[in-house]
């Protein structure tokens, strides 16, 4: 979900493979930060600790090393560290960590979105 002044817009999806869920987290700031259409001050919320601890903390190290992790194995997922890592380039984001289902509304919203997405991919 973006939220500009009064203005918001949802945005959701799903991909029409098979997928996992961490691949799915790394796609909500994707789209969020692509879909801009100048360079924006950004603050990014997201309930993922994967999401947040890679972009705050092992993203730099995979790029220095070569996107392999510490114990010198491929990144997973790297394909979609490397969009993100783009995307955020035009940009000032910062991230923040909110509990999942914890009632923060757009949290919540969020959810229920991704639950959206997820029953088109399956044709629900």
């Amino acid at each position: 979900m973006l939220k500009y002044g009064k203005h918001s817009k949802e945005l959701y999806g799903a991909e029409s493979s098979v997928t996992t869920n961490n691949r799915m987290e790394l796609m909500a700031p994707i789209q969020a930060l692509e879909s801009l259409t100048r360079p924006s001050v950004v603050d990014m919320y997201t309930d993922s600790t994967y999401v947040r601890n890679g972009i705050m903390q092992w993203l730099p190290r995979w790029k220095s090393n070569g996107w392999q992790t510490s114990a010198k194995q491929p990144v997973k997922n790297a394909d979609l560290w490397r969009r993100l890592d783009e995307a955020i380039k035009p940009h000032e984001v910062r991230w923040y960590w909110v509990k999942g289902h914890s009632g923060h509304p757009e949290n919540e919203r969020a959810d229920q979105l991704a639950v959206k997405g997820s029953q088109e991919a399956s044709g629900r």
